[in-house]
């Protein structure tokens, strides 16, 4: 007869809170937006303009969003959006950035 091999012992289980907090966390994932309904969505809660130009040729611009001063920033923030694919900031005290969103906002309005 054969001697036994030896016993090697198992390594320890994960503890059954493990899975616990997975379906909780998968609870909270599935449950969260639905108490936040008709709140916008806001994707940084900081300022995404670090640095700012003072401006930049109009028809170098595809798109502007401009977004207020709130909790997520203290200060108004003007984004361009560049034909060329790029995204700036522009300095919303800048003489020549106060006209163009003037303009755009003219231009919209009509029509």
């Amino acid at each position: 007869m054969a001697p036994a091999a030896p016993r090697v012992p198992r390594a320890p289980r994960a503890p059954r809170l493990l899975g616990a907090a997975r379906l909780l966390l998968l609870l909270l994932l599935l449950l969260g937006p639905a108490g936040t309904s008709g709140a916008p969505v806001v994707a940084e809660l900081r300022c995404q303009c670090l640095q700012t130009l003072q401006g930049i040729h109009l028809k170098n611009i595809r798109s502007v969003q401009v977004t207020p001063s709130g909790p997520h920033c203290a200060q108004t923030e003007v984004v361009a959006a560049l034909k060329d694919g790029r995204e700036v900031c522009l300095n919303p005290e800048a003489p020549l950035v106060k006209r163009m969103i003037q303009k755009i906002l003219s231009k919209d309005s009509t029509n």
